[in-house]
């Protein structure tokens, strides 16, 4: 059963064949029920008609033609027979029919107008239909007797009539299945062909041949081959980041590493030695955590679970107000609880904790941190800002900030790579934007808009 073909054939079948299997059986008992209910109404015709022969003789007893309008009841043995037997049980009359035979014991019907209808076997074990109808018969005025009327007739002509049904019907409903089986088949193999088609796809991909799935795809699957895409893609982009960070990181280390070996090689005191030692390994330190930082972002996640953001940036504004509890610091959160982030943890904690840090670092007392859906439903951009209270950052030196080793006071504590990597995660990763402006506040004001959407694109 490891075939999804063959599983969804089987389970078709079996509902197919149950089905038709009901309904044969259904029809079966309609059409029998039917035929019995007809059998009924012909031996109560016959009894009509054998009240409508008789007469009373001179002596007040019953008597009936020997011609009969039934032609069968006047031929011995021939399948349709009829008595009349009176209140005591004694025969009165029966048919020509009947020669030599006896109809099988019936017990009488004592009100007058009541009919009793079964299935009974003769004494040879001939399989009967029998009809008993009892009237009561004015014989002298004011003189009434009960006489039961029976007409029985063999079930040959029943059963014949029944089987003959049965085969055509059974033999319908099979040439029916056969031809629905066929069908269904066709129907599944069809249905199927774009599962068959995304593992040809897949084996492409893994062959080389092409590096996603194709976009026409019905709208049962597009979420999966939208979010495989996704997946493909942001193994793609992950290799790309890592084989650029080394890149930009082997070629940023040339520099400080081509400073060092001149200074070995020129004769030059020990104090100016270490002064170019400090400044070269102080370089390289900002520029591995610059690239480092970078190359770990892992940005948007196809199948991402989403993440608030409300606990996110309170954890990171508790712990900032513990690192400045000598300054305290007014930080406030404005970041409502149905508010999503599409993307791995690390790097919403990167963003925040980077815009929060610079901002407690330039603040006088005020800091606030905000986050809300950048459209309708949240589902595709997020948008994150953080102000302060500071002095402000001018228009003309906010491009400048927004470079690797950048800092506005080189008295502040850090290496000046913080707005540099957020910058990177928000255009690069999150294919973003990032602004410095002016906040009410009046110091800065940093927006991050971030792109991402839950099956990614």
């Amino acid at each position: 059963m490891g075939s999804l073909n063959r599983r969804l054939l089987v389970a078709a079948s079996i509902v197919l064949a149950a089905f038709l299997g009901l309904t044969g059986l259904t029809l079966d008992r309609a059409f029998r029920d039917s035929a019995v209910e007809a059998v009924q109404d012909r031996l109560q015709v016959q009894v009509y008609m054998l009240l409508g022969a008789v007469n009373v003789d001179a002596f007040n007893r019953l008597t009936l033609p020997q011609a009969l309008p039934e032609a069968r009841f006047s031929t011995p043995d021939s399948g349709l027979y009829a008595d009349v037997m009176d209140s005591q049980g004694a025969l009165v009359w029966h048919s020509p029919s009947l020669l030599g035979l006896a109809l099988p014991f019936f017990p009488a019907v004592r009100n007058p107008g009541d009919t009793q209808f079964a299935a009974l076997e003769s004494a040879d074990a001939t399989p009967l239909f029998m009809l008993a109808f009892t009237v009561s018969w004015e014989i002298a005025p004011n003189q009434y007797r009960l006489y039961t009327f029976r007409v029985a007739e063999t079930q040959a002509d029943f059963r014949d009539q029944l089987w003959s049904f049965r085969r055509s019907l059974w033999g319908w409903l099979l040439a029916a299945s056969v031809v629905l089986l066929a069908a269904q088949g066709l129907i599944l193999r069809w249905s199927l062909k774009p599962l068959r088609r995304v593992v040809a796809e897949v084996t492409a991909i893994e062959a080389g041949q092409r590096t996603e799935l194709a976009n026409d795809y019905p709208e049962e699957l597009q979420p999966l081959t939208a979010n495989l895409n996704a997946l493909l893609r942001q193994g793609r982009a992950h290799l790309e980041r890592y084989r650029n960070a080394l890149g930009d990181l082997a070629h940023s280390l040339k520099t400080p590493l081509a400073v060092l070996r001149g200074a070995l090689e020129h004769d030059v005191d020990v104090g100016e030695l270490r002064q170019t030692l400090a400044d070269q390994v102080e370089r390289m330190n900002r520029t591995v955590d610059y690239q480092l930082q970078r190359a770990a972002a892992s940005g948007r996640i196809a199948l991402s679970v989403p993440l608030p953001v409300a606990p996110i940036a309170r954890k990171i504004l508790d712990s900032l107000a513990k690192v400045y509890a000598d300054r305290a610091l007014h930080l406030s959160c404005e970041v409502a609880p149905e508010t999503m982030f599409y993307g791995d943890e690390g790097d919403l904690l990167e963003i925040l904790g980077n815009l929060a840090d610079n901002a407690c670092k330039w603040c006088r007392r005020r800091v606030a941190v905000r986050a809300y859906p950048a459209d309708h439903g949240g589902r595709t951009a997020l948008m994150v800002e953080v102000e302060d209270d500071g002095p402000g950052i001018p228009a003309d030196q906010a491009p400048l900030l927004l470079n690797r080793g950048q800092r506005a006071d080189p008295t502040v504590a850090g290496h000046g790579i913080g707005l540099a990597v957020v910058r990177d995660l928000v255009e690069e990763v999150y294919y973003g934007q990032l602004d410095i402006g002016q906040s009410p506040l009046g110091g800065a004001l940093v927006r991050a808009r971030l792109r991402f959407q839950i099956n990614g694109d």
